[in-house]
C-alpha cells in the first residue's frame, strides 16, 4: 500500500540532482526549451499525486497507526526536497543576470505558484484535514509553510527582474497577466494567516501592475483585483474595530493591545494607499468595480458616527482609524468625479441601499457636491443632469439624488446627530446637526452654480417642494429661500408670482398647494417694497377671486403703509362673500367659497389683528353668529365641508370670545361636547382645543355656567385621552393654558379624572419625560422607526413615479419650458453677484440668514378629508398642478 512512496524519494532525489548538478551548466537562453518545460510539468504533477495521497490518507492518522504515521511523514518530507528544488531553480535564474525575459523561463513562474498556492492551501485547512491529529505532523507542517514561503518571496525577486518592452510578444503578456492573476489567488488563501505575508504580497501584484501597465494593462482582470482588495480591506478594518471594541470593553489601554492595533492600523493604511495607487493609474478600466469601491464607501463610513450604526470605541482610536480611513477615501471620490460610470452608481435610481448605509450616501453625495465647483462645467453636467440609458436603467441628478438620500435619514434626523463643521474661517469645528449640515453645503453650491445648470435646479426644487415628506420639502424650502436672498430682487419677485400663479391655478385642496403656500409666505418675507406693491396690483385683495390666495399670505411681510389697507380690504371681501352664501339657497356646493373667506378672515385675525377697524370686527362678529346658526351636529358629523368650516369658526370665535354673546357661547361649548363622541376628523379636534382654551380669558356668565362648566371637563378629558399623540399634546398646551388663566379654578380638578392624566399634565408642567430611556435603547428605538419610515417612504415614491409618468408625456413639452431661467439668462451676472460661498450684507444686499431652518406653522384642515371631499386621487392634483407651473412660467416668459 505505501511502496508508491519509495518511487516518490526516487523521483524527488532525481529533481533534486537534475537542480544542483545539471542546471548550473544550461545556458539562459536554453532553459525553458531544455529544462523547464521538460522537468516542471513532471515535477508539478509529482506534487499533486502528493498531495492527493496525503489530504485523502490524513484523516486515518492516528498515534496508533505507526506505518500510516511514518507513510504521511515522509510524504511531507518529499514535498519540503520538492519546493526546496523550485526554489533553487529560481534562485539559479535570479543569479544568472539583471534582466530577464519571461519567454526564457516560460514554466517555472506558473509550475512554482501552483504549487505555492496547493501548500497554502493544505496549511490553512489542516485542522479539518487531520482530524485532530495535527501535533502527529505540526512540525513537518511548519517546515512545508516555510519553504512555501521562501520559494514566494524568491519567485518575486524573480519576477521583480522580468523586463517587458512595448515590442514583447504576446504569449510574454499572457504569461505576467496569469503570474499576477495566479499570485491573487494565492493572495485569497493568506489572508488570514501571515499580515506581514499577506501586504508583501499585495504589494507584489500592485507593483508588477504598474511596472508593466503599458502592456497589460487591458488583459488584467481589474474587477477581480480590484473585488480582492476591497474586501481585504473591509477585513482589516473590522479586525481594527473589534480590537478597538475590545479594548472599551476590558477598559484596558495595555501597550501589547496598542501595539497590535498600531500594526493593524499600519496593515490599514497600507492597504488603502495600494487601492488609490491602483485606482489612479487603471481608471478607464475599472467601470465593472464602480459598484464594489462604492460599497466600500459606504460600509466604512457606516462604522462612523454620527451613524446610528457605529461601533463604539474610544475617541483616540477611532481619530486614528479615521486619520487611515476617511482622509485617504476622500481623494478615491476625486478621482472618479469624471469617471461616468462611478456617476451612474453613485446616482442610480435602483440602488435600494440598506438602513446603515443611507446616512454614509447621503455624506457622499454631499461630499462630491462640495467638489464639484472646482471642476470643469462638462463634470458638473455629468452630475447634475438626469439621464434616462434605457427603459428599465437611469439615474438621477445629484440634486435629486441629495434630496432623496436626505428623506432616508428619518433617523439621524430625529436623534439627532451631530458632524463637525467650520462654521466660519478661522473659528475651531463645532457640532451642527445633520440638517444643518446638509442645508448648508446645499446653499453653497448653489452659490457657486454653472447658470447652465438652473433648468435642473428649477425642476429639483419644485419637485422637493412638492414632496410628500415634511424634512424634504422644508430642505427644499430653505434651499429656496438662499436662492431668493442671494440673487436679486427681481428674482425673488419672479419666483413669487409664479408660485401665487401656481396657488391660484390649484384645482383643489392637497399638500402640494399646502408645501407651496408656506414657500409663498417666506418669500414674501424677502421681497422689496416696490415688489409687494406689483404684488398687491397684480392680486388685488380687493377682489373676491384672491381670497384663494390671500388666505395663505402673512401680512406682516408687508410694509406697515401696506399691511393695514390689506387686512381691511380683505377683510371686507371675506364678510362680503360669507354675506352673499347666507343670502342664498345655503347650498353644500357653493361653501367652499365661505370656507376659503373664513380662511382669509382668520388669516388676517392672526397676522394684524390691530389693524382691523371696530365696524369690521363687529361685521366679522355678526357673520359668524350667523354661520352657526346653520350646523348641527347631525350634518357636521356627516358633511367634510362643514367639518372645515367649523373648524375655521372655532379659532375665529375664540378670538373675539371676550365679544361673543353668552348664548352664542353656550351653543357652541354644546354642540362640541356632543361632536366628540362621534370621533370628529383630527383638524376638528385641534380647532375645539383652539377655542375651549379662549375660554379662560373670560368669566362665564352666571346664566350659562349650568350649561358650560359641566361640559368642559368631558371636552378636556376626551382631547387629555386621545390616542393620537399629536391630539395628545396640543390638549397638554390648550388646558395648561385654560388652567392658568380661567377665573373658575373649581373645575380644573374635574378635568383630572385618572391618576394617569393628572400625571400626564405634570410631567408636562415639569417638562419631564413619561418614559427614561438609556442612550442606547433610544438608538434602537429608533432604528425600527427609521425601517418603518423608509418601508412607508420607498411605497410612496413608487406611487408618485406611477402617477407621474402619464403626466411626464403628456406636458413633455411644457416641462421643457420648466424654468426660472430666463430671467436668469438675460443678466446671469445680476441675479449671482457673488461666486464665492461667503454672503454678507456687507457684501450682498439681501445677505444670508444664519439660522437655515424655520419651520412654519399653518393649519390644514381639509388635508384629512381629500377623500370624502371628492379629491380622492391626489395625483390628480399633482399633473393638473405641474401642468398649471409650466402654463404659469411660459406666460411669465413671454411677458
Amino acid at each position: 500500500m505505501y511502496q508508491c512512496c519509495n518511487n516518490w524519494q526516487d523521483d524527488i532525489r532525481v529533481l533534486k540532482i537534475l537542480t544542483e548538478m545539471f542546471l548550473p551548466h544550461i545556458n539562459y537562453l536554453a532553459l525553458e526549451q531544455s529544462f523547464f518545460s521538460q522537468v516542471l510539468p513532471k515535477t508539478v504533477k509529482l506534487f499533486d499525486d502528493m498531495m492527493y495521497d496525503l489530504s485523502s490518507q490524513a484523516r486515518e492518522l492516528s498515534s496508533q497507526n505507526f506505518e500510516l504515521q511514518v507513510t504521511l511523514r515522509n510524504i511531507l518530507q518529499s514535498m519540503v526536497q520538492l519546493l526546496g528544488a523550485l526554489k533553487g531553480c529560481a534562485q539559479h535564474v535570479c543569479s544568472l543576470q539583471e534582466s530577464i525575459v519571461l519567454e526564457n523561463i516560460h514554466s517555472l513562474p506558473s509550475s512554482a505558484l501552483h504549487v505555492i498556492k496547493s501548500t497554502f492551501v493544505h496549511c490553512k485547512n489542516s485542522d479539518s484535514v487531520y482530524s485532530g491529529r495535527l501535533h502527529l505532523v505540526s512540525d513537518l507542517l511548519q517546515a512545508l509553510f516555510k519553504e512555501a514561503y521562501s520559494l514566494q518571496k524568491h519567485l518575486m525577486e524573480l519576477l521583480d527582474m522580468v523586463c517587458m518592452n512595448a515590442s514583447v510578444g504576446e504569449e510574454d503578456i499572457s504569461d505576467m497577466v496569469s503570474v499576477i492573476h495566479s499570485v491573487l489567488g494565492i493572495c485569497s488563501v493568506i489572508s488570514d494567516m501571515d499580515q506581514a505575508f499577506h501586504a508583501n504580497t499585495w504589494k507584489f501584484i500592485i507593483k508588477q501592475s504598474l511596472k508593466h501597465q503599458s502592456v497589460i494593462k487591458s488583459q488584467l482582470k481589474h474587477k477581480d483585483i480590484i473585488a480582492a482588495l476591497c474586501e481585504d480591506i473591509l477585513f482589516a478594518f473590522h479586525s481594527c474595530l473589534q480590537l478597538a471594541e475590545q479594548m472599551t470593553q476590558s477598559e484596558t489601554q495595555e501597550s501589547a493591545d496598542n501595539k497590535l492595533f498600531h500594526k493593524r492600523v499600519k496593515l490599514c493604511r497600507f492597504f488603502v494607499n495600494s487601492l488609490l495607487h491602483y485606482t489612479k493609474e487603471f481608471l478607464p478600466f475599472l467601470s465593472d468595480s464602480c459598484c464594489t469601491l462604492h460599497q466600500l464607501y459606504l460600509q466604512i463610513h457606516s462604522k462612523f458616527p454620527p451613524s446610528l450604526y457605529a461601533t463604539m470605541i474610544p475617541k483616540a482610536q477611532e481619530k486614528e482609524i479615521l486619520s487611515v480611513f476617511l482622509v485617504a477615501l476622500d481623494p478615491l471620490i476625486s478621482q472618479f468625479l469624471s469617471f461616468s460610470p462611478f456617476v451612474e452608481t453613485v446616482l442610480g435610481d435602483k440602488l435600494d441601499l440598506s438602513s446603515e448605509l443611507q446616512l454614509p450616501q447621503c455624506l457622499l453625495l454631499v461630499n462630491v457636491m462640495d467638489k464639484l465647483p472646482s471642476q470643469p462645467e462638462n463634470v458638473q453636467h455629468l452630475w447634475c443632469k438626469r439621464s434616462q440609458f434605457s427603459e428599465h436603467k437611469s439615474r438621477m441628478s445629484l440634486l435629486e439624488a441629495i434630496f432623496y438620500s436626505f428623506e432616508q435619514c428619518s433617523g439621524e434626523l430625529s436623534l439627532p446627530a451631530n458632524l463637525p463643521e467650520v462654521t466660519s474661517k478661522g473659528q475651531a469645528e463645532m457640532a451642527v446637526t445633520l440638517y444643518q449640515y446638509v442645508c448648508v453645503h446645499l446653499c453653497t453650491f448653489i452659490a457657486s452654480f454653472h447658470p447652465s445648470l438652473f433648468p435642473e435646479l428649477d425642476t429639483i426644487l419644485l419637485n422637493a417642494v412638492l414632496n410628500s415628506g415634511m424634512i424634504t420639502t422644508l430642505l427644499a424650502m430653505d434651499t429656496w429661500c438662499f436662492l431668493a436672498r442671494y440673487g436679486t430682487a427681481e428674482l425673488c419677485a419672479h419666483h413669487v408670482f409664479i408660485i401665487a400663479h401656481l396657488i391660484k391655478s390649484c384645482p383643489g385642496e392637497c399638500y402640494q398647494l399646502t408645501n407651496l403656500s408656506i414657500l409663498l409666505r417666506r418669500l414674501l418675507f424677502l421681497m422689496d417694497t416696490h415688489h409687494q406693491m406689483e404684488f398687491i396690483q397684480r392680486f388685488s385683495p380687493k377682489e373676491a377671486e384672491n381670497l384663494s390666495l390671500w388666505r395663505y399670505i402673512s401680512f406682516k411681510a408687508f410694509s406697515p403703509e401696506f399691511k393695514s389697507q390689506i387686512a381691511n380690504d380683505v377683510t371686507l371681501v371675506g364678510i362680503a362673500q360669507c354675506k352673499k352664501w347666507l343670502n342664498s339657497s345655503h347650498t353644500l356646493g357653493e361653501l367652499e367659497s365661505v370656507n376659503v373667506a373664513l380662511s382669509a378672515l382668520l388669516t388676517v385675525c392672526n397676522s394684524v389683528s390691530e389693524a382691523l377697524e371696530m365696524g369690521q370686527q363687529a361685521g366679522v362678529l355678526e357673520t359668524m353668529s350667523s354661520l352657526w346658526t346653520i350646523l348641527n351636529v347631525k350634518q357636521v358629523s356627516n358633511q367634510p365641508y362643514l367639518q372645515w368650516t367649523l373648524s375655521l369658526l372655532l379659532p375665529l370665535l375664540g378670538f373675539f370670545i371676550q365679544a361673543i354673546e353668552p348664548q352664542l357661547i353656550s351653543q357652541v361649548v354644546i354642540l362640541q361636547a356632543s361632536l366628540l363622541k362621534l370621533d370628529p376628523p383630527d383638524y376638528v379636534l385641534l380647532a375645539i382645543l383652539d377655542f375651549v382654551s379662549s375660554l379662560g380669558r373670560i368669566f362665564i356668565p352666571q346664566a350659562i355656567q349650568e350649561k358650560v362648566l359641566p361640559s368642559l371637563p368631558c371636552i378636556f378629558t376626551l382631547l387629555l385621552t386621545d390616542k393620537s399623540w399629536l391630539i395628545e399634546q396640543h390638549s397638554l398646551e390648550a388646558f395648561t393654558k385654560f388652567a392658568e388663566e380661567t377665573n373658575h379654578e373649581d373645575i380644573v380638578p374635574q378635568c383630572l379624572n385618572s391618576e394617569e392624566t393628572k400625571n400626564k399634565v405634570i410631567c408636562f408642567l415639569e417638562k419631564n419625560r413619561l418614559l427614561d430611556e438609556t442612550a442606547c435603547a433610544r438608538v434602537d428605538r429608533i432604528k425600527e422607526e427609521k425601517g418603518v419610515l423608509n418601508g412607508h417612504f420607498v411605497k410612496v415614491r413608487v406611487e408618485r413615479e406611477r402617477s407621474l409618468s402619464t403626466l411626464q408625456l403628456n406636458s413633455k413639452v411644457n416641462r421643457q419650458r420648466f424654468s426660472f431661467t430666463a430671467l436668469c439668462q438675460e443678466n446671469t451676472a445680476g441675479v449671482f453677484p457673488g461666486r464665492g460661498v461667503q454672503v454678507s450684507t456687507a457684501n450682498n444686499r439681501r445677505g444670508l440668514r444664519s439660522s437655515p431652518a424655520i419651520a412654519a406653522k399653518i393649519s390644514c384642515p381639509w388635508l384629512a378629508n381629500n377623500e370624502t371631499r371628492g379629491a380622492t386621487n391626489k395625483d390628480r392634483y399633482t399633473k393638473k398642478l405641474y401642468t398649471a407651473f409650466s402654463f404659469s412660467l411660459q406666460q411669465e416668459h413671454m411677458k
